[in-house]
């Protein structure tokens, strides 16, 4: 595991949020079955976690500027320092008893991403990376996957919620990419489908209409595990671009290419 002042940060910080999000998460069973449904207390266990996550990261880091899925932007006096946070990435899962979801913290220093956690509390997977001292889950040191052929990877892609994104685009690209594939697969959560990357247990993923906080931890899990990013299209910002694509050098390439094709 990274030993830093700031892993340790980022770590207490998402440590602290994940204690609320498992009690509210004991209680989504019982709530399936009301009338109203879970939509508004999960609403309510989102806050609350965002509310801890800046609370901590704020108290360690009083100058550094935030990025917030639910309270959008904080301006901080060190211009150079950003965290981009999403306190319950999986919303969705999250809502239907699904035990796949993440916090996702990742921090910006001049426009680059030098330091993310993505913290898993249904399973208890703490993945973290920091510039130059390499990706890890828990204690074990990630590489992504070695699989050169297209037809054994795994790829795992993200799909746009009602009334928002383009989806002929993505059925178009989602159906040139299960022709030549091993397998897709749509998990419901960014943050850990760029940590599964890292990890080997996805191949290959991509999706377009994100967020910077749904991303930016994951790109450098991936990229300190020897992968690849960039935008779905190719490009070098995948923040900028709100879009992404990742796996190793061979096959990243590749899926490029195919998205590239079933978009000409």
């Amino acid at each position: 595991m990274i030993s830093s002042p700031l892993m340790t940060v980022m770590v207490d910080a998402v440590r602290k949020a994940a204690r609320g999000l498992k009690r509210d998460y004991g209680e989504i069973e019982n709530l399936q079955v009301s009338r109203k449904g879970p939509g508004n207390f999960v609403s309510a266990a989102d806050r609350k976690a965002e509310e801890v996550l800046r609370d901590a990261l704020m108290k360690a880091r009083p100058g550094y500027g935030l990025v917030l899925e639910e309270s959008g932007i904080v301006e901080g006096a060190d211009k150079s320092h950003t965290w981009h946070v999403d306190p319950l990435d999986g919303t969705t899962n999250f809502l239907h008893g699904i035990p796949h979801f993440a916090i996702s913290v990742g921090l910006e220093r001049e426009g680059q991403i030098v330091a993310g956690v993505v913290y898993d509390p249904a399973k208890d997977e703490l993945f973290v990376a920091e510039r130059g001292k390499g990706a890890y889950l828990n204690n074990r040191r990630l590489r992504v996957s070695g699989r050169t052929d297209m037809a054994d990877a795994l790829i795992a892609y993200g799909s746009p919620y009602l009334g928002r994104g383009d989806h002929p685009k993505l059925l178009r690209e989602v159906a040139a990419v299960m022709a030549v594939s091993g397998g897709a697969r749509r998990f419901g959560s960014a943050a850990l489908d760029l940590a599964y990357v890292a990890c080997g247990r996805s191949d290959l993923y991509w999706e377009r209409d994100l967020q910077t906080w749904d991303i930016a931890a994951g790109i450098i899990l991936v990229r300190e595990a020897g992968g690849f990013v960039t935008s779905a299209d190719g490009g070098a910002e995948p923040l900028a671009a709100r879009s992404v694509a990742c796996g190793n050098e061979i096959l990243h390439s590749e899926l490029v290419k195919i998205l590239r094709r079933a978009n000409a």
